[in-house]
């Protein structure tokens, strides 16, 4: 009976992951809508490339400034009422992005864009911690963080794709939609946890006083800098350099989020397997090691596209699949009454460099070409790889 009891609460967590795994996977639609459409938005409002990186900085700092209010709600209130709301925001905002009619709105709808993604991070890592069996909450996170990468790579295809038959706002209003659909099942299937029912900013002292939390913390800053960067011109890359359509940008983005898919679930069981925050933080070592050697790599030449695929599918499995293991080391690192507001301060460092790197990247594109600005990340996702080294010996 205990066993069957034990096989019982199993399979409700995982059906609890699946859920927030796919509430996940909506959110990032909605908000990675705005990185594949980078060159439509460039050619429907006459921007320079620096222009495109001033677009998603705004939408970065709607993100950044509702973080840590995000985050203490997600502690107080529980996590179930505040994805709900943020997904419903999400939706109207993609709306507004695609109804823009000057470049001073389209920054205004982006700006609201991020503020609604703001609960993601905070809501759905408390999510999992609450809902994930014991022993595999590294595996977890990943299969949750799978919904960052999914829902980005299907925006990359359904927006780019759309426009081929119809135009690109029609995709984003496609989105919206789904997420309204996906909002009302989730309250359904989803029971969320209880807060506290205080609405407090954490405990900075606290979070300031765990060295090994801070420099995860202080390693996030270069991780958003490449992560941020590297969405944000893939797109514009592939069409510059290969001489490729916009859809063959799109796909290659998509690539870039299949392979990061693929490692961020592979990446969390190993960390499962080493064990602890020091486990997740050797796998994210590895992981940012290969990112830094493979921008290396595209920094040094104008690669034809069948190579520009292989480069950034390695991109993916290095970059982007490495901040499943970044949430699943902070989780290991602070209390789980923490974990919202904790969060917030991992993904405020996150969203930082992704403010401060991709308006730079774009100058510098424009100055003196891609190779400087992919040399720029290979030092970043360089930087972080040293961060998490000593994350990994305070562990």
């Amino acid at each position: 009976m205990a066993i069957e009891s034990q096989s019982v609460r199993a399979s409700r967590s995982w059906r609890s992951v699946a859920v927030v795994t796919g509430w996940q996977t909506t959110a990032s639609l909605c908000y990675y809508t705005i990185f594949a459409a980078t060159g439509f938005l460039r050619d429907t409002f006459s921007l320079s490339e620096a222009l495109v990186g001033v677009f998603l900085t705004a939408t970065l700092l709607g993100n950044t400034l509702l973080l840590f209010p995000s985050g203490a709600a997600v502690d107080g209130l529980g996590e179930k009422r505040m994805m709900a709301a943020g997904l419903v925001v999400l939706a109207i905002a993609a709306v507004g992005v695609s109804l823009a009619p000057t470049f001073g709105f389209l920054l205004g709808a982006g700006i609201l864009l991020g503020g609604a993604y703001s609960t993601s991070m905070p809501a759905s890592n408390r999510a999992i911690v609450a809902s994930s069996p014991t022993g595999q909450q590294g595996l977890a996170m990943g299969l949750k963080q799978v919904g960052v990468t999914a829902g980005s790579g299907a925006a990359s295809l359904l927006i780019t794709g759309i426009a081929t038959i119809a135009t690109w706002e029609v995709g984003f209003w496609i989105v919206a939609i789904l997420a309204g659909g996906y909002t009302l099942g989730f309250m359904i299937l989803y029971d969320g946890s209880h807060g506290s029912g205080e609405f407090s900013l954490p405990d900075f002292s606290r979070l300031r006083a765990n060295r090994a939390y801070v420099l995860l913390v202080a390693s996030g800053l270069f991780v958003g800098a490449s992560i941020f960067s590297m969405l944000g011109y893939t797109v514009l890359y592939v069409q510059d350099v290969t001489n490729a359509s916009v859809a063959a940008g799109g796909i290659v983005l998509a690539v870039t989020q299949v392979t990061g898919s693929v490692s961020r679930i592979g990446a969390g069981n190993l960390a499962d397997r080493l064990g602890g925050a020091s486990g997740a933080a050797t796998v994210a070592v590895g992981q940012m090691a290969l990112g830094a050697a493979l921008f290396a790599v595209i920094a040094g030449g104008d690669w034809p596209l069948p190579v520009v695929v292989v480069l950034f599918a390695g991109l993916g499995l290095s970059i982007h699949g490495s901040t499943g293991v970044y949430y699943s080391c902070l989780s290991e690192l602070v209390d789980t009454d923490d974990i919202g507001g904790a969060t917030a301060g991992g993904q405020t460092a996150i969203n930082i460099g992704g403010i401060v790197a991709p308006p730079l990247f774009g100058l510098l594109i424009e100055t003196s070409g891609y190779g400087i600005g992919w040399a720029l990340l290979a030092g970043t996702t360089l930087a972080a790889t040293v961060l998490l080294v000593a994350v990994r010996l305070r562990t």
